[in-house]
Parts: C-alpha cells; structure tokens; sequence
C-alpha cells in the first residue's frame, strides 16, 4: 500500500461533503489522517460553514486512526503546524488532500464586494497552495523511494464559464494549472500531483449555489448532467482514496472528471 504499513493523510475540508467523505474513505483502507477544518463561519461567505461538531462527528465515524485539527487553509503557518504534528504522531505525512472550499457572488464580477471575491480566491485557490507549502516539504522528507500523493478538488467551474461566479471559476481553473505544474516540478521526487473535478454533488456547497440562483434545491441542478441525478460526495472520494493510493503512481497532472457527464 505505501511505504509504511498505516499511510499518513492530511485533509482539508473535512468536516462534511467531499472532505469528510475522503476521511471516512481512506480510513476505510488503513489510513491514518488528520481531518482538517476551519470550525468557524465566515463573514464574506453568505451560508453557514462547517462546525466543530460536525468534524468531531466525521472523526468518530472514521475510527480511532484517524484525529481532527482546527486550522484556516488560508493561514499557512496553521496548516504548517498541522502537518508537523502529523510526523510527529506518526513519522511521516504520504498525502494531502485539499478539499476545503467555499462558494460566493451572485453578481456579476465587477459588482461583487471585494471582501466576497478574495474569500472564494483566497480559500479555493490560496488554501491548495496553503496545503502544497505546509505538506510538500514533508513528503519529500520521506526516504526514497517515496510515493507522496498531493491532490486538490477542482470543480467543472474549471471549464465552464458560470454566470456570477467569476472569481469562483478562476479560482477553480487556478487549482487545475497549479497542480499541472506541480507535477512536473515533483516527477523526479516520486512525488504525484492530481485534481478531480466534481460536477453537481450533493454538499452545502451546492445548496448554497441553488440559493445564489434562486432555485428552490440543490436537486435543481441535476438535469444538466447526462446521469440526470446529484453525484454522492463519496461518489467523488472514491476517486480521491484511488488517486492518493501507491496503485496511482503512473497517473500526475490529470484532472479526473467526476462530473456525471457534465464536462460533455
């Protein structure tokens, strides 16, 4: 499975939808993981945010490999300290895991506040690059031959052009160039980088999406997927549990399209 007999994840987001989801989905196969989230609203993000209770709940479903950590993504000094704790629990981190995200704007790109614009930039965008800082330097610290795994959600906003969601689409089509050049920085480190891209998934971001429309449900998006239905959140951890897994190591700088035929 990986260098060590119990791998050792760092995942962000992890609190409810795709992030916890990937927790519950790699302690199934013998992880060990910290669960990372901010536990905290946000002023500039219009719908509540994960809280401690909902980490804690993710933490106790996954078992007793797996522990929680309260950090912001867009403080990398945070997530730094995240990881240092992971090697010195464990020995060692193999991958991260940046699924933390937020959704804002509802106007159209000139008239969205500022403060709007820079949470969507700085937590989908700045927390990959947050995560990449703190986790990266850690992986290479593994011995050789390593098999590190650094892997970000995208979304299908990193092709399609979403009518007031501007800064959300760039930040999104930020993460598939950012890991597309991680992977040819890291090929000779046995180091993988990878995004999946989700379409429609059943989370509070979604819902959150169907309010900034207007719409009565997040089911509302379904029929602008060919599968005609919301993708599970673990429908997109599989992907990830796969991607993160020694199996993988041909796969780098692919972005794997979860999206129910949507990118179509």
């Amino acid at each position: 499975m990986s260098a060590s007999v119990h791998p050792v994840a760092v995942v962000t987001g992890a609190a409810r939808g795709i992030g916890a989801a990937t927790v519950r989905g790699l302690a199934a196969e013998g992880w060990r993981v910290v669960a990372v989230d901010r536990c905290e609203d946000d002023p500039a993000v219009p719908y509540p945010l994960a809280s401690r209770a909902d980490l804690d709940t993710v933490v106790e479903e996954a078992g007793p490999d797996v522990i929680a950590a309260t950090a912001d993504v867009r403080d990398p000094a945070a997530l730094t300290r995240v990881v240092q704790d992971a090697e010195g629990r464990w020995g060692g981190v193999d991958a991260a895991i940046a699924a933390a995200g937020v959704i804002a704007g509802g106007a159209p790109a000139w008239e969205v506040p500022p403060a709007v614009e820079r949470a969507v930039l700085d937590v989908d965008l700045g927390g990959v690059l947050a995560l990449a800082r703190a986790s990266i330097p850690a992986m290479l610290r593994r011995p050789a031959p390593r098999r590190g795994r650094f892997l970000a959600v995208s979304s299908a906003a990193d092709t399609r052009g979403l009518p007031m969601l501007a800064a959300y689409c760039a930040a999104k089509s930020g993460v598939v160039g950012y890991v597309r050049a991680l992977a040819v920085e890291l090929a000779d480190h046995g180091i993988t980088a990878n995004a999946v891209s989700p379409g429609s998934t059943d989370t509070a971001t979604l819902r959150a999406s169907a309010d900034l429309y207007g719409l009565p449900a997040a089911a509302s998006f379904a029929a602008q997927q060919p599968v005609h239905r919301l993708l599970a959140p673990e429908e997109i951890a599989r992907a990830l549990v796969f991607l993160a897994d020694a199996s993988s190591g041909g796969i780098t700088g692919a972005v794997v399209r979860v999206d129910g035929g949507l990118s179509l």
